[in-house]
Parts: C-alpha cells; structure tokens; sequence
C-alpha cells in the first residue's frame, strides 16, 4: 500500500492541528499505518493539491478538493470521536 500524504490543517498551522496530529500519529501507530502527516495553516492546502490523499481540517473548509476532508474537530471536543477516528481509518485504508 502507497504511504498516505495527510494534511492536518487548522487557522494558523500551530496549536490545534498539533493537537490532532499527535492523535492520527497515534491512530496510525495503533493500527500499523504509515503516512506522512504534514502539519499546515488551512491557507496552505492549495499547495498539495497533487500530493495530498486526505485533509483533517479543525477550521471550517469552504473550498472543493480532490481528496476527502474530515472535520477534525471532534479531537478538540471529543463529541462524536470515535465516528471520526473510524471516518479517518477507513480513508487511510483505501
């Protein structure tokens, strides 16, 4: 299977997006993943349109892209978890 390229994006690519980075890493650990997760302001996505497989997003996304995004808000509230760590797994699989 070809690693998967992740983006973790969030308003200013620092507090949130670490947050939820560390927990993919663990998602991906656990379940013997490999994918290289690249930590971004939401304003960068544009720049891995060719090379991105999945955006995890904790800011609200109002574009179209070429691969799946997940809202990644639940990792910060906790409120509905674990529909996105399976929403994630399940991307990371295909």
């Amino acid at each position: 299977m070809k690693k998967k390229q992740v983006l973790v994006a969030c308003g200013a690519g620092i507090a949130t997006s670490t947050v939820v980075n560390n927990a993919i890493e663990e998602i991906c650990r656990a379940n013997g993943i490999q994918c290289d997760l690249v930590q971004i302001k939401i304003t960068e996505v544009g720049s891995y349109l060719d090379t991105a497989d999945l955006l995890i997003s904790t800011t609200i996304v109002q574009k179209e892209y070429p691969f799946p995004v997940i809202n990644g808000r639940a990792f910060l509230t906790g409120i509905g978890l674990d529909d996105v760590k399976k929403q994630i797994l399940e991307e990371l699989k295909k």
